[in-house]
């Protein structure tokens, strides 16, 4: 069974914050799913082909044209941009995603 120092362990890997109630619970789990993983991978797999998937299905794309569903005019646009919380000369105002260095 996992010890305590292994659950705190995973639980900081994993960002969680695990209440006093749940610790036995989830030793008792999580142990139990790293012993079927161990079983697992001591089974012998040395002549088995890697299956990478299982549909055949070889670029299974579309090309990205318009459908016409919707045609886009100033009405349209106006409408949408204006359920944004923030817009600026018709365009969607964002935070920042990457921080200047």
């Amino acid at each position: 069974m996992l010890t305590d120092k292994e659950l705190d362990k995973i639980a900081g890997l994993a960002r969680l914050k695990i209440e006093a109630s749940e610790r036995e619970r989830l030793k008792k789990d999580l142990s139990s799913i790293l012993d079927y993983v161990a079983k697992l991978d001591s089974a012998d797999t040395s002549g088995v082909e890697p299956l990478y998937q299982t549909t055949g299905q070889v670029n299974s794309t579309r090309a990205d044209e318009p459908r016409g569903e919707f045609p886009m005019g100033d009405k349209l646009l106006e409408l949408l941009v204006g359920q944004a919380p923030q817009s600026k000369d018709m365009l969607i105002k964002v935070k920042h995603v990457f921080s200047k260095s």
